[in-house]
């Protein structure tokens, strides 16, 4: 049988989260970050959509994801997936951006995919002393010193040109679900927001966003749902809060798109137990 390891560790010192997946099959559905993802497959080969390009990422590729990146991705061989990335939260980013160019801006990376990069190296290091939690300034020299090269080479101010081009009634449904996502939602409420038809709307919406409305839902759900859990709210408590409509689709959704249960991945930030690392084996 698989066996299925998901390791999550939150590094107080560096203020990120550093996942790593093994032996893992999980189709992950089209959703978004709030946070930028920086990760590597250390095993395996994927699939993956991203901002409505596709490419085949294999052992030694490198991943890098501008929050609201709308990314899907799924196994091509039947074999399993050996993964690492680390999340990076924008303020976070912010900071060491600013600590490294001496400009106060959040960077854009011009490209998801860097294909056999030599950055994992450095990366599969980083990791691995958030991992080990260690407490020295070595794993921050590794953090500034990798950041700076992805910055010089895959980034700028600058906002992509899909995002300027979002029509004010995009605008105004983003507006609208960020806002409500708490609510029961209709496409008829959505219309009327804009006066498009149903499926003009889907379309337009879908083709601008690079993800479909309802996805856009559920994705701003989760993305507050972990907020709320990090702070040590109960999963009941937050699937009610965050318009789940029980916490059984919850939880499935949860899982689907973090790849952790809402309770493990509370575990991660539950400050009465003295270690930060949650490690859940699936064998």
């Amino acid at each position: 049988m698989t066996r299925e390891v998901r390791t999550v560790v939150f590094d107080t010192d560096l203020q990120l989260e550093a996942y790593q997946f093994e032996g893992i099959m999980q189709k992950f559905p089209n959703h978004f970050h709030d946070y930028y993802v920086i990760g590597f497959i250390e095993q395996g080969k994927r699939h993956l959509v991203c901002n409505n390009e596709e490419y085949v990422l294999n052992t030694g590729d490198m991943i890098v994801f501008n929050p609201h990146d709308p990314h899907a991705c799924e196994q091509v061989d039947g074999r399993t997936l050996d993964y690492r990335c680390i999340n990076i939260q924008p303020e976070v980013m912010r900071q060491y951006v600013q600590e490294i160019t001496g400009q106060d801006y959040l960077p854009r990376f011009t490209s998801p995919v860097l294909y056999q990069s030599e950055h994992v190296a450095s990366l599969h290091e980083l990791h691995q002393k958030i991992l080990e939690e260690q407490s020295d300034f070595y794993k921050e020299e590794l953090l500034l010193f990798l950041l700076e090269q992805l910055l010089r080479e895959y980034a700028d101010a600058e906002p992509p040109v899909s995002a300027q081009d979002v029509t004010i009634e995009i605008r105004r449904i983003c507006e609208y679900i960020e806002s409500h996502y708490m609510e029961s939602i209709t496409l008829n409420q959505l219309v009327e927001l804009t006066g498009l038809s149903k499926y003009h709307l889907l379309r337009l919406f879908t083709r601008q966003k690079g993800i479909s409305p309802y996805r856009y839902l559920e994705t701003i759900r989760i993305n507050q749902a972990k907020r709320l859990l990090e702070h040590g709210q109960r999963p009941i408590e937050v699937a009610a809060q965050t318009g789940f409509s029980d916490q059984s689709h919850f939880t499935n959704f949860f899982k689907k798109l973090i790849g952790l249960t809402p309770k493990q991945y509370r575990r991660i930030f539950n400050h009465e137990v003295d270690s930060k690392r949650t490690v859940v084996d699936l064998s």
